[in-house]
C-alpha cells in the first residue's frame, strides 16, 4: 500500500523482439519506429524511457514458430508482421540492463523445447549481469508450427505439457538452489579457494521427462531463481501457476471476468500452501492518452487508420487453433477440439457468448484483443485506479501501439498523475526484482516449493 493507502499500481511495458506484437498494423504508421528493433538503441532507449517512468519491468513475450493457421498459410502473417519476424529476447537483457539501475526484464522462454541444464546457466548469468533483476515468463507453447520445427509430428497434449513442465521446474529448482550452498563461494587468493568443493553439489534427477546430473555451471546469482511470471488460465495451467508463479498474466474485457479469475488464482496459491499476496496479478491492457478527451479520441481514431484487425484475427486463430478465415461474418464460432490455448478456445466456442467473425474483427479495432482506455490524463487515471480497485488485480501489462510513442505518452501524462494521487511511486525500492515487487527477501520465500530444493544451510526468506 502507498502512504494513502491506495494500492500501489505495478506497471510492466508489454513488448516483443519483432516488429508487431499485440496492435497488428501499427507498424505501418509513419511514426512508429518497431522496425528499428534490430538496433540495440531502440532497446537501450526504450529501457532509459521506462526506467525514467518508474515502471517495475519490461515483458518481453516471445514464440517459437510462427501464425499459420489463418488461411493454412504464413502470408498474411508475412505481409503484416505479425510477430515475423522476430529475435530472441534474452540477448537483448545485457544491453538494457547497462544503462538501467533499477528496471525489471521479465523473459519469456519457451520450456518445451529447451535443456534445463543450460537454460538455467542462461538465467544465472543475466541475474549476474542485472544484479538479481530478471525475471522468467514460464509458457509451454502451443504452435504446431513450434513442434514441427523442432523435429516433432506434433506438440504434446495440452495437460501434459504441464505435467512435463512441472518436472522442468523440479530441475532447475535444484539447479538453482540447491547446487551451491550459500557460503560455497570464498574467493580466498590466499589460499588459492575460490569455491569450497565440499559445499558444491551434484544434482542427479531422474524423471519422466529429463535426466540430468551435473553441477549447476554458474555460482549463485542475487536472486538464484529468477523471479517466475506465467500466464495459464486454463485449469491445469491455474494449478501450474499456484505452485510456481509470482506474477501472473490475465486478460479480460469486464471487470466481474476478471474479478472472478483473480480471485481463483489467490485461492489456488492459498490451496498450494502459499499466500494470496505472494502473487501479483497484471492485466493486459492498451492505453491510448492525451492531455485531453477529444486529443485522445482523435489520436484512437487516427491509429484505427492503419490498424489490422485482420492480422489481429490471424494472431488470434493460432492462439486458439480455429481457422476464422473459414467463417462468414455472421456465422457462430463452433466449439472444437483443438491443442492450442486451451482457455481461449472455451471462450469463443462457447455458445452463450455468440462470438462471431464479425463480432471478433470489431473487438479488434486496433489490431488487438486487449481492453483499451482512451481519454484525458485524469480520464486514464480514474480507469486505472478502477480496474485495481474493483478487480484485485496489482497492476499492467501495457501494450505498445505506436512505438516509442505510445510509453512516452503515457510516462509524460499518466505516471505524474498516479504519483499525484499516491497510487504510484516516486522512486524504486532497492534491491532486487523480487525485493522491488514484493517488499521482501532476494530469494524465494521459504513456502514457495521451489525452496524446498535448498541445502539445510541456506537462508530462507520468512
Amino acid at each position: 500500500m502507498s502512504p494513502t493507502g491506495k494500492k500501489e499500481i505495478r506497471l510492466n511495458a508489454f513488448s516483443m523482439n519483432c516488429v508487431s506484437h499485440i496492435n497488428h498494423g501499427l507498424w505501418t504508421h509513419p511514426r512508429d519506429r518497431s522496425q528499428d528493433y534490430t538496433d540495440i538503441a531502440y532497446w537501450t532507449e526504450l529501457a532509459q524511457l521506462l526506467e525514467r517512468g518508474k515502471f517495475d519491468g519490461l515483458f518481453l513475450a516471445d514464440i517459437v514458430g510462427v501464425y499459420d493457421v489463418y488461411q493454412n498459410a504464413v502470408d498474411l502473417t508475412l505481409r503484416e508482421s505479425i510477430q515475423l519476424p522476430v529475435n530472441d529476447p534474452m540477448l537483448l537483457i545485457s544491453a538494457m540492463g547497462h544503462v538501467t539501475q533499477h528496471l525489471g526484464f521479465g523473459i519469456t522462454v519457451n520450456l518445451s523445447y529447451e535443456a534445463p541444464f543450460l537454460f538455467a546457466r542462461r538465467m544465472s548469468t543475466l541475474d549476474h549481469l542485472t544484479k538479481g533483476r530478471v525475471g522468467w515468463n514460464i509458457v509451454t507453447g502451443y504452435l504446431d508450427s513450434a513442434a514441427r520445427a523442432m523435429g516433432l509430428s506434433e506438440q504434446l497434449e495440452h495437460d501434459q505439457r504441464y505435467d512435463r513442465a512441472d518436472e522442468f521446474m523440479e530441475v532447475v529448482y535444484k539447479l538453482w538452489e540447491g547446487s551451491w550452498e550459500d557460503d560455497a563461494v570464498l574467493r580466498d587468493r590466499g589460499q588459492r579457494i575460490y569455491a569450497q568443493p565440499d559445499k558444491v553439489h551434484k544434482i542427479a534427477h531422474r524423471g519422466d521427462y529429463y535426466q540430468v546430473e551435473g553441477i549447476h555451471l554458474s555460482e549463485p546469482s542475487r536472486q538464484r531463481t529468477p523471479v517466475l511470471y506465467q500466464a495459464g488460465s486454463s485449469g491445469r495451467g491455474q494449478a501450474f501457476g499456484a505452485r510456481h508463479a509470482e506474477c501472473v498474466f490475465v486478460s479480460g474485457q469486464s471487470k466481474d471476468a476478471v474479478r472472478k479469475l483473480v480471485s481463483d488464482i489467490r485461492a489456488s496459491a492459498v490451496r498450494a500452501g502459499r499466500r494470496a499476496e505472494d502473487v501479483k496479478v497484471f492485466m493486459g491492457l492498451t492505453v491510448v492518452v492525451a492531455a485531453t478527451e477529444k486529443e485522445a479520441q482523435e489520436k484512437y481514431r487516427e491509429y484505427q487508420r492503419y490498424a489490422n484487425p485482420e492480422a489481429g484475427l490471424a494472431h488470434f486463430s493460432s492462439g486458439t487453433g480455429i481457422d476464422f478465415s473459414q467463417y462468414e461474418l455472421d456465422e457462430p464460432i463452433r466449439q472444437v477440439k483443438t491443442n492450442s490455448i486451451e482457455s481461449l478456445v472455451k471462450t469463443v466456442t462457447n455458445p452463450e457468448l455468440n462470438w462471431t467473425k464479425r463480432k471478433l474483427l470489431q473487438q479488434m479495432e486496433l489490431g488487438g484483443r486487449y481492453a483499451a482506455i482512451v481519454g484525458s490524463t485524469q480520464q486514464v487515471a480514474d480507469a486505472l485506479e478502477a480496474w485495481v480497485r474493483e478487480t484485485d488485480i496489482d497492476g499492467f501489462n501495457l501494450t505498445r501501439t505506436v512505438t516509442p510513442e505510445s510509453f512516452e505518452d503515457f510516462v509524460d501524462l499518466v505516471i505524474p498523475e498516479l504519483q499525484s494521487r499516491g497510487s504510484y511511486k516516486h522512486d524504486y525500492a532497492p534491491g532486487s526484482l523480487r525485493e522491488k515487487l514484493f517488499q521482501a527477501d532476494a530469494r524465494l520465500p521459504s513456502r514457495h516449493p521451489g525452496a524446498s530444493f535448498r541445502r539445510a544451510t541456506a537462508v530462507v526468506a520468512p
